[in-house]
């Protein structure tokens, strides 16, 4: 592989890179943009591509998605930023090889273009071994022993678990990547164990069905599998496979399994490098929104130290009323930090999680009222003793509200009568839909696609940005997701989606 593509809207990016390939051995081409780069891909057809994960007009995505569209063997490589966390995983799940962050390291560059020409390999071996495979029961001369003994070294160097059953599912083929995953070694499994046995229930049936009813099942797109292994550990993978015909009549199956540790290690690894970027940018973020903290302690603090000399009882209370309100306010600032930047294990109980919101409600009538905001309640009876983290309900449900409230506040419309609506609803699959609504001053589209960026904020100097990357992050470490619908002028809907069991038998019930 003497040639590749680097996509970047950055000139001194794709200077840099040019000349560090091409001193490397490359053939290095350029593009500007995405369509631009889509379009030499297409006429030059290159076997790896480089490109940026955010570029105006047609993103690092769209671009994965037509170089795959065009080539589904072509590598794709691509550069992130910090912040580009969900773009990165995303383009992980539409097949990316890989991802580097900026500033790009050599060494870094060196490894993902070494495991590019990796799997470039290892497609080309697989597609040769899959080519070959229908035949090897059919052709019964030297030139079987020969293919063969090509096929057993092509499966044996494969990084890829390939396991290939007989008709009646019994394992024939079982090779070094396969006992790495499985964790069996080839003496106890080759005609000795079935693939009913051996595979995770999720795709037995279907082998079941292809092998033993001939019924016609298609096992050929690629998808996630959990496998136990032998000593009881559970391990990520894509799975891809197929039932093998001859002559009309089937003659055994064969299955592809993909480990997939590393990059949900590397997945693991990016998040927690986000995180602490994210945290490092918010504290250099936050001296402005600190120091108006500060002016609120001392105009506060001064008067009412004029108000002790004056003896003034309502000048006493209006300066104490300033200290409680900017003590509070770095209360909340210093428990958000800390939430962001410490992962939580999820704490589940048995809750009630209607009462949780009802307490929440609560806690905020009096601001609410204070500013002629309705709070009204709209939940399931259906809700009823369930087992989750109820404070992880509680602090994400809270900052939702809170915020409604704030979007009312922030509201200059006139004669408007200012309502926030929290709702709950029983979902399919054990979820819960919890939904805090706002006809206050909505949000654009933009602002939509920033809220649950680092130190993004719509309440200006009077918010630190934090809020919604708390609640995020609280939600996902459950499990969970959540959603937002806006419209400028009209209000906002935040939806929050909540997995919960049946209740813990040993706890006692109301």
């Amino acid at each position: 592989m003497s040639k590749l593509l680097i996509i970047d809207d950055d000139e001194g990016i794709r200077k840099v890179l040019s000349l560090s390939l091409a001193s490397d051995g490359y053939e290095v081409l350029t593009a500007s943009g995405g369509e631009e780069g889509v379009e030499k891909f297409r006429t030059e057809s290159p076997p790896v591509v480089l490109t940026d994960i955010k570029m105006p007009g047609m993103d690092g995505i769209e671009v994965l998605k037509q170089v795959k569209e065009s080539n589904p063997d072509a590598e794709v490589i691509m550069i992130t930023g910090h912040g580009d966390m969900d773009l990165a995983i995303e383009a992980l799940k539409l097949d990316a090889s890989d991802f580097l962050n900026k500033p790009i390291k050599d060494e870094a560059l060196s490894v993902a273009l070494k495991r590019a020409e990796q799997r470039i390999a290892i497609k080309e071996k697989l597609k040769a071994y899959t080519d070959d495979l229908e035949n090897m029961v059919s052709i019964a001369t030297e030139e079987v022993k020969r293919r063969s003994e090509f096929q057993h070294k092509l499966i044996t160097s494969s990084n890829d678990a390939i396991i290939a059953t007989d008709e009646e599912g019994t394992v024939v083929i079982y090779n070094q990547g396969a006992e790495e995953i499985f964790g069996y070694p080839r003496s106890e499994i080759i005609r000795k164990m079935s693939i009913y046995k051996l595979y995770p229930p999720a795709i037995v049936s279907e082998f079941r069905a292809g092998l033993e009813k001939r019924e016609y099942v298609d096992l050929s797109n690629w998808r996630g599998v959990s496998i136990v292994t032998r000593g009881g550990e559970d391990v990520p993978t894509r799975f891809s496979g197929s039932i093998l015909y001859g002559d009309g009549e089937v003659v055994g199956s064969v299955g592809f399994f993909q480990d997939l540790r590393e990059i949900k290690r590397l997945q693991e690894e990016l998040i927690k490098a986000e995180r602490l970027a994210a945290t490092g940018q918010t504290v250099a973020g936050l001296a402005h929104y600190i120091k108006n903290i500060l002016n609120g302690l001392k105009g506060g603090t001064y008067v009412l130290n004029v108000a002790l000399d004056r003896k003034n009882t309502d000048k006493i209370k209006s300066g104490w009323s300033m200290i409680e309100r900017n003590v509070e306010r770095i209360s909340d600032l210093v428990l958000d930090l800390l939430a962001y930047s410490k992962d939580r294990r999820p704490e589940p109980e048995n809750c009630f999680p209607n009462e949780i919101i009802q307490e929440v409600c609560t806690l905020m009538e009096a601001k609410a009222r204070d500013n002629g905001i309705e709070i009204k309640r709209n939940l399931d009876p259906l809700v009823g003793e369930v087992f989750l983290d109820p404070k992880a309900l509680h602090r994400s449900l809270l900052n939702l509200v809170s915020n409604a409230i704030d979007a009312c506040i922030f509201d200059s419309t006139a004669k408007k009568k200012w309502q926030v609506t929290v709702s709950t609803a029983i979902e399919k699959n054990n979820i819960i839909r919890f939904e805090v609504a706002d006809n206050g001053t909505g949000m654009d589209t933009e602002t939509m696609e920033r809220i649950f960026s680092s130190l993004f904020s719509t309440k200006g100097e009077r918010g630190t940005g934090l809020g919604l990357l708390v609640t995020e992050k609280i939600i996902k470490e459950n499990g969970g997701k959540i959603t937002v619908e806006s419209q400028l002028g009209k209000g906002t809907t935040f939806t929050v989606y909540l997995p919960y069991q049946e209740l813990q038998k040993s706890a006692n019930v109301r």
